[in-house]
């Protein structure tokens, strides 16, 4: 039977002011089931929203340029590959070959200047320190 680990606290991100309205994001890394993703955040009318950096249409990284997540009049998060639309603030599918997806949406919180996000047991912070896995079969080194 596997075990299922704690649930991590919420983990600092950035300080509050670094997410203009309706800006660049912030990106940062995490895990997915143990695998790397990127993820982002920004603040869309007031408030910040933050998402897995996967298109669902196609698993993607969506940014057109880095951190640049928003379309040309600031409306809605824009995959670069296929032209996805979605709404920034529920993260929901408006327009393109998305169809009625929505991205995986990450959890934030702001308080005293800092914005935090809070880790899931599918989404959790990348464990800098963590041993590699070992390759199917292989050992940790010679003996």
């Amino acid at each position: 039977m596997l075990e299922r680990q704690p649930v991590p606290p919420p983990e600092p991100l950035c300080a509050s002011n670094a997410l203009l309205e309706r800006g660049q994001a912030f990106s940062w890394d995490v895990t997915q089931w143990g695998r790397p993703v990127r993820a982002f955040a920004l603040r869309y009318d007031g408030r910040v929203v933050a998402y897995l950096n996967r298109c669902v249409h196609v698993p993607t990284e969506m940014d057109w340029q880095p951190d640049e997540f928003l379309d040309m009049d600031k409306r809605w998060i824009l995959c670069s590959i296929h032209g996805a639309h979605y709404e920034p603030d529920t993260g929901r599918c408006a327009a393109g070959p998305c169809g009625r997806g929505q991205l995986t949406p990450i959890a934030t919180q702001e308080r005293d200047g800092q914005v935090w996000w809070v880790p899931t047991s599918d989404i959790r912070p990348v464990e800098f320190d963590a041993p590699a896995p070992a390759a199917d079969g292989a050992s940790d080194g010679p003996r």
